[in-house]
C-alpha cells in the first residue's frame, strides 16, 4: 500500500528527530496548523511542501508519495 503525503511527512520528522513546533517554525507558521497537516485535516499548500523538500532534502515526488526514492532536492 502506497503511503500518503500525511504520513511520509510524519516519518521524514521523526527520522530527523524534530519536534512538530521546530517543523512549523521553518515553515513559519504554527505548531497547531502543522500538526493539521500530519492529521490530513489541513492540506499542505505549495510553498510548505517546497520548504519541506528542503528541510529533508527530498524531493516534492517523495513526500507526495510518487516516488519511494528519497531524491535531492535540487
Amino acid at each position: 500500500m502506497k503511503k500518503t503525503y500525511i504520513q511520509i511527512i510524519r516519518e521524514l520528522r521523526e527520522d530527523h528527530d524534530y519536534t512538530q513546533d521546530y517543523v512549523a517554525k521553518y515553515l513559519k507558521t504554527s505548531q497547531t496548523v502543522y500538526a493539521r497537516y500530519e492529521r490530513g485535516f489541513n492540506q499542505l499548500p505549495i510553498h510548505h511542501l517546497i520548504s519541506l523538500c528542503k528541510l529533508y532534502n527530498v524531493s516534492a515526488d517523495y513526500i507526495l508519495g510518487l516516488s519511494s526514492k528519497k531524491e535531492v532536492y535540487k
